[in-house]
């Protein structure tokens, strides 16, 4: 199973990886970190194949995937 990891203090919710997962794993939370930018959570966990097209969307390198 994979993992995806939201480093959520680098998160600026561009929601390129919103818009770009094939399944529909990420999406937008309520809750705004430090810089008072709404970050992404992952939504649907069991549903992630780790393809990693979330993590190389980041502009800003704020996801990991682990297979």
């Amino acid at each position: 199973m994979s993992k995806v990891e939201i480093r959520t203090e680098s998160c600026k919710s561009c929601l390129y990886c919103v818009k770009f997962c094939p399944k529909g794993v990420l999406d937008t939370g309520t809750e705004v970190n430090q810089r008072g930018y709404p970050f992404v959570y992952v939504k649907n966990p069991d549903d992630c194949v780790g393809c990693g097209i979330c993590g190389l969307m980041c502009p800003d390198a704020a996801i990991e995937v682990y297979r």
